[in-house]
């Protein structure tokens, strides 16, 4: 084998154009080429690559574990499914009004309202 005379810089850019086009590396190979090269990813915006792939019997159960995660999620943080937080605003709002001065009271009280 000749060694070649040259060398070539390969620059962030050819490296991420390359990167979108090959289906044929692992995550983490891809990794430690935009790693190594410091090209970034493809696109903020481009959605992530499903986890089940073609297999839709996979695809079904993964959602219902993710909706059963975001259900527990939303009644641990006291959310509602619109994605607002009435109930604390509520709280908040009654806490200024009903404030009786006593500032080591208020915050045991308040200690214990987050322990709901």
């Amino acid at each position: 084998m000749e060694r070649k005379a040259g060398s070539t810089t390969v620059t962030a850019k050819e490296v991420k154009a390359a990167l979108e086009k090959t289906r044929t590396l692992t995550s983490t190979e891809e990794k430690a080429l935009r790693m190594r090269h410091g090209a970034g990813a493809p696109s903020k915006t481009a959605p992530l690559p499903r986890a089940a792939g073609d297999n839709e019997e996979l695809a079904d159960e993964l959602l219902v574990i993710e909706m059963q995660l975001m259900k527990a999620m939303r009644a641990r943080t006291g959310q509602t499914k619109s994605g607002s937080k009435p109930q604390v605003a509520a709280a908040r709002a009654s806490e200024k009004t009903t404030s009786s001065g006593n500032a080591a009271k208020d915050k045991i009280v308040r200690a214990l309202r987050k322990k709901k």
